[in-house]
């Protein structure tokens, strides 16, 4: 629903060239969610 209602925000303001950016935020976040009690954590936030 949320997502539909971006996209659609999106759309009308003529802001699609943002959707790349929006897209490797989420992907980000997720992978700073799934990693968070892991190994990998401190590597990932060195990104940062």
């Amino acid at each position: 629903m949320i997502l539909k209602e971006i996209w659609q925000f999106l759309r009308a303001r003529k802001k699609l060239w943002l959707t790349p950016i929006l897209i490797i935020m989420a992907v980000l976040g997720g992978l700073l969610v799934l990693v968070q009690g892991s190994a990998v954590a401190p590597f990932i936030y060195t990104l940062f």
